[in-house]
């Protein structure tokens, strides 16, 4: 499978001061999908402009035809998964079924508590994880829905017409652990890693890729065990956060050596923060747009 290109553009500007014209750019640019994140704020842009993912996205299709839109990432941690179905079942079919959902179990940043919650443990983010997926996997593809369970609960959800997308649009499950790679297996069509946090700081690239090969390989085992064959599966690689850092954006031989490296790993698509001036993700704008234009060509 030749390896694609994608972007994740951040909600941060106003519609019509950047922000329209960064989605419609990454279209002419052949990105093959341009994500946003799903947060309520998110680290150093806490304090700044951020908006709403789902209407961000909404506005994204109307102004573009072809590139495929999503999430990297929803999860749980503001989101329930009857009033999220009724939104993605909406977007989908704005956008003509382009949409794609990353999903993840979520972690302890601001959105943990925005609810006024106490920030869930590990074990209870992914027990709720392994109630929301499966919940909402049956809310895009059932009309009626009944669900009791330890953490959520739909009563006869209706969800008529469904997806343009059949059976349902697709899933792209952020996973690492043991129990999520079990659900990126069962419900995935896609499985998302962001590389091994623990090399952030002090890590070498070397020991990234190993530790994201073993991490591959942990995947096939999780599909393995259900006698699912990972060769039809995209596997997608979120740049930014292994210690790499936004070091291969700096010229497009750097990102060409970096992604051929996690190509022969089996990743499929490769994505890639729109740059962000003053930011952990600032990058020059034109080799960005060379980056875009020329590496995948010489990927393959």
């Amino acid at each position: 499978m030749s390896l694609r290109l994608s972007t994740v553009i951040l909600p941060y500007r106003r519609w019509h001061d950047g922000g329209r014209s960064a989605w419609q750019r990454a279209e002419q640019l052949d990105f093959h999908t341009a994500y946003t994140y799903d947060h309520l704020s998110w680290r150093s842009f806490r304090d700044g402009p951020w908006f709403g993912a789902v209407p961000t996205l909404t506005a994204a299709a109307a102004v573009t035809d072809r590139m495929r839109l999503g999430t990297l990432v929803t999860s749980p941690n503001f989101r329930h998964p009857v009033t999220l179905a009724k939104e993605l079942i909406s977007l989908d079919d704005i956008s003509g079924g382009r949409i794609t959902l990353g999903i993840g179990a979520g972690g302890t940043g601001f959105d943990a508590t925005a609810l006024g919650q106490e920030a869930w443990t590990p074990k209870e983010r992914a027990d709720r994880f392994a109630e929301f997926v499966p919940l909402l996997d049956r809310l895009l593809t059932e009309d009626a829905v009944s669900y009791k369970g330890d953490y959520y609960a739909a009563h006869e959800a209706r969800n008529i017409p469904g997806c343009v997308q059949r059976p349902r649009l697709p899933f792209a499950v952020a996973a690492t652990g043991p129990r999520g790679l079990k659900l990126a297996a069962r419900h995935g069509q896609a499985w998302v890693t962001t590389g091994d946090p623990k090399l952030y700081e002090d890590g070498t690239p070397e020991q990234s890729v190993q530790a994201i090969r073993r991490q591959t390989e942990r995947f096939a085992d999780a599909c393995a065990a259900i006698g699912r064959d990972t060769t039809g599966m995209d596997k997608v690689l979120l740049t930014g956060f292994t210690p790499d850092r936004n070091r291969p954006l700096e010229s497009l031989d750097a990102f060409v050596d970096f992604a051929g490296r996690h190509q022969e790993l089996g990743f499929t698509e490769i994505v890639i923060h729109w740059p962000i001036p003053d930011s952990d993700f600032a990058a020059e704008e034109k080799v960005f747009e060379q980056i875009a234009m020329e590496a995948p060509a010489q990927l393959g």
